[in-house]
């Protein structure tokens, strides 16, 4: 991978002088605890053991009584504070190991924090049998199950989908009408928030479905003696409401409470919390706001923007410096968080007095930036620098994972996929526009039938068992045309079918990119759009998000078969590399949402998606334009959602330790996409959105030339020659980028032919150009007469309908 293509400061940034953050004083505990203080006994002991705390880390460890809000920035060692705490109210205070509750998020945190208890010098003795450090759910399953509860946890993920399936084919609905995971997420919300299913809304239809099919859900675990984890903690909070003496009873038990990752908490977890607590306020929670990046689970950061309202008495102390990454990285992170308003004012600064520069790319397109990760990624482990398992690529919506997946499993690199495990064309959304592809190719393709004739609203169950009926008695080259004599059809079904049937039929002269485009516009697009059930359980943006991912994908490809080979491909490998839940990392790289990624650290983190209508979000971005979704922060929620996006690049970037890379593509949804105003923002520019147009599509080219900045309109203008903005031509006809002699027959580079932009030869070619004065973008007509029916074509920087002409390309 050309190098070159890296940039010390964002493409289009203001400034060129790196954000470091400030360096942090080195004194310890040697210095700060003196000899003849009380409690120097104890914190000798911890720095003969390697533990040297901070002064802010101190002044946590010896609060005694009252509340005490910690806020602990990213890397800044909150796990040591909570742990040498408890050591401290063990040794120095004498407080017995049964009256303290630790309480955290994942059950891999409080085993952490369990075993670093024990090893803590001074307590490994002691008996601590009675010490409580548990997930939430674990702590109060434990109280429950004191109490006499029996019911079996019903938490297997698979059995939940099962059920809900089941369910919905009881109620007369498609199996695949709501998406379980959906569901579930909704019902947990709602159980969150001290509601249950019958508090559920019916203001829609879909509404009303939703709540009749979790009602149900809920009935049978009752039938069934069974209870999840969210009904744990719900039980628990309405049995302490009921019965006063068993609140009592807790209050006596625990006198010190300590709360982990207290961003995270939501309105359930916080009140069982504060009835525990409400007598004496021994209250330590410890978390970060700028870190509170979960709120469609609800969690709030104004329980942590508020805690003094609720405790006037509490003590304040942040731990603000950061002991994970360098300099540099920290610096960044300074720079993108001091955007957001809400949020507790806190600059960390760094132990470590030297570390690597983050660096930036700006790729043309996902695909690109997907060949020059990966490249980096094998050259540093090629060249001994790294393994695989030093790698994390980050990502803010998973639909952005889809091109390095790709090139991961195309080149037989390890990788552990921390989503889902499905391709981009596996899903719900995607698979029925892929069987319309199929059906191209193989009209007896029943698969594909069934994918399909959702869109035609014929019930899957009922639409294949006449065509197979039909089949038996008289067979089709096409079986499809058997719907036509689907008992009870109406002639605007029967129309809309022969449609159908007429489409399928003149797709297979397009290219892939072509027919997705004709079957979104024909009729995919507000078939999704309008579906009040789509609506309900999934934002409208992610959808078009996802459908557009795909067009990116099928752009690279002259014809449909070619593209069908290459899912097939990619799904066959996908299969063979899936690694169960639970897996370690091991020697792979991590592929993971921002979202699952806090709370964790890795040496190298590359971020993808660096990009305005990425990160932010479109979702975020158009806030007072789409009205279908919520927030938990309140009023502002244009604002609100800003913010969060903004404290998800402050998650991201803070996760490395040693490298990070950060990438934004110029492309985003077939339009232009300048470089986060996050990023920009850290550098000094002023309104920083769209700042970044100056380095749209600094792709090879201009990287190439040597520009430090390589951020020209040259730039674009060059990679855009270069094919690049030909995305659905003939760069993609020899398959998939031409590079099958090295990496197997859809593997390798994008094969976009960088060599031809040196040769003085010139030939006039058939072209769609840009009207827009200030776009460069420009697309081959179709040969074969496929587009002659086009008056306009979209652009694929700006979407400004292009203009049909001609153009003079190198030989």
């Amino acid at each position: 991978m050309n190098k070159l293509l890296f940039h010390p400061v964002p493409p289009g940034a203001s400034a060129t002088r790196v954000p470091r953050a400030a360096a942090a004083s080195a004194k310890t505990s040697r210095e700060l605890v003196r000899g003849d203080e009380p409690d120097a006994g104890y914190f000798r002991t911890l720095e003969r053991d390697g533990i040297l705390l901070n002064a802010s880390q101190i002044a946590a460890v010896r609060h005694g009584d009252g509340p005490l809000l910690t806020l602990a920035g990213a890397g800044s060692g909150k796990t040591s504070v909570l742990v040498c705490r408890t050591g401290y109210l063990l040794s120095v205070r004498r407080v017995s190991p049964g009256r303290l509750l630790l309480l955290t998020f994942s059950s891999r945190a409080a085993a952490e924090m369990r075993e670093r208890i024990g090893r803590l010098p001074g307590i490994g003795g002691m008996e601590l049998s009675g010490l409580q450090a548990r997930t939430f759910h674990s702590f109060f399953l434990y109280f429950l199950r004191r109490q006499g509860v029996r019911q079996e946890i019903f938490h297997e993920t698979r059995r939940q989908h099962i059920l809900l399936k089941a369910i919905m084919r009881e109620l007369g609905l498609p199996k695949d009408a709501y998406p379980p995971e959906s569901l579930l997420s909704l019902l947990s919300s709602c159980k969150m928030n001290m509601g249950d299913a019958d508090s559920l809304p019916e203001l829609t239809n879909a509404d009303k479905e939703i709540k009749e099919i979790l009602k149900r859900y809920e009935q049978w675990k009752q039938d069934n003696g069974k209870i999840d984890f969210d009904d744990v903690l719900l039980h628990a909070y309405r049995m302490l409401q009921e019965r006063p003496g068993l609140l009592a009873e807790l209050q006596r038990t625990y006198l010190y409470i300590m709360v982990d990752e207290f961003q995270d908490t939501n309105a359930l977890q916080y009140e069982l919390i504060r009835m525990i607590a409400r007598p004496r306020g021994n209250l330590m929670v410890v978390g970060d706001d700028d870190q509170t990046i979960y709120s469609f689970n609800g969690a709030r950061s104004e329980f942590i923007l508020e805690f003094e309202q609720l405790y006037p008495e509490a003590k304040v102390i942040t731990l603000d410096i950061n002991y994970r990454s360098g300099p540099a990285i920290i610096g960044l992170g300074n720079g993108i968080i001091r955007g957001n308003t809400r949020r507790r004012p806190k600059t960390l600064r760094a132990a470590a007095p030297e570390g690597v520069q983050p660096r930036y790319l700006r790729p043309y397109t996902a695909d690109e930036e997907a060949e020059a990760i990966v490249e980096y990624m094998v050259s540093a482990v090629e060249q001994g620098e790294r393994s695989y398992g030093d790698f994390a690529v980050l990502y803010r919506a998973s639909s952005s994972s889809r091109a390095v997946l790709e090139r991961l499993l195309l080149r037989d690199i390890p990788y552990i996929d921390y989503g889902e495990g499905r391709l981009l064309y596996e899903h719900w959304l995607i698979s029925p526009v892929v069987g319309h592809l199929r059906l191209t190719v193989n009209r007896r393709d029943f698969a594909a039938m069934e994918d399909m004739l959702p869109t035609l609203y014929i019930s899957r169950e009922q639409g294949m068992a006449h065509i197979h009926r039909m089949e038996a008695a008289q067979p089709k080259q096409g079986p499809l045309i058997h719907l036509l004599s689907l008992p009870g059809l109406a002639d605007f079904r029967q129309t809309a079918i022969r449609e159908r049937l007429d489409m399928l039929r003149h797709l297979r002269e397009l290219t892939p990119l072509q027919a997705i485009r004709q079957i979104r516009s024909r009729f995919y697009d507000s078939f999704v759009l309008a579906d009040e059930r789509h609506q309900a359980t999934l934002h409208r943006e992610t959808l078009k998000e996802m459908l557009d991912e795909l067009e990116l994908s099928a752009g690279r490809f002259g014809s449909i078969p070619l593209f069908l080979d290459f899912i097939d491909e990619v799904t066959s490998r996908n299969e063979h590399h899936r690694l169960p839940g639970g897996t370690e990392q091991g020697d792979r790289v991590a592929l993971m949402t921002i979202h699952k990624s806090k709370g964790l650290e890795f040496p190298v983190v590359v971020l993808l998606g660096a990009s305005e209508g990425i990160l932010p979000h479109s979702s975020a971005l158009d806030a007072g334009r789409l009205k279908d979704r919520q927030t938990a922060e309140g009023g502002g929620e244009a604002l609100a959602l800003l913010e969060e996006e903004r404290r998800l690049a402050y998650v991201a970037v803070t996760r490395a330790k040693e490298e990070l890379l950060v990438s934004s593509p110029a492309l985003h949804r077939g339009r232009k996409a300048p470089v986060s105003r996050f990023m920009l923002a850290a550098f000094g520019a002023a309104g920083a959105a769209g700042a970044a147009d100056g380095g749209a599509g600094a792709g090879r080219q201009g990287a190439r030339s040597g520009g430090g900045n390589a951020g020209s309109g040259a730039g674009l203008d060059g990679r855009a020659a270069a094919a690049g903005a030909d995305a659905d031509s003939s760069a993609g006809r020899g398959g998939y980028g031409g590079g099958a002699a090295r990496h197997g027959r859809f593997g390798g580079a994008d094969g976009k032919g960088g060599g031809a932009a040196a040769s003085s030869r010139t030939r006039t070619i058939a072209a769609w150009s840009c009207p827009a004065a200030a776009c460069p973008g420009w697309m081959r007509v179709k040969s074969g007469g496929a587009e002659d029916h086009l008056a306009h074509k979209p652009c694929p920087l700006c979407g400004t309908p292009m203009e049909r002409g001609s153009r003079d390309v190198p030989v």
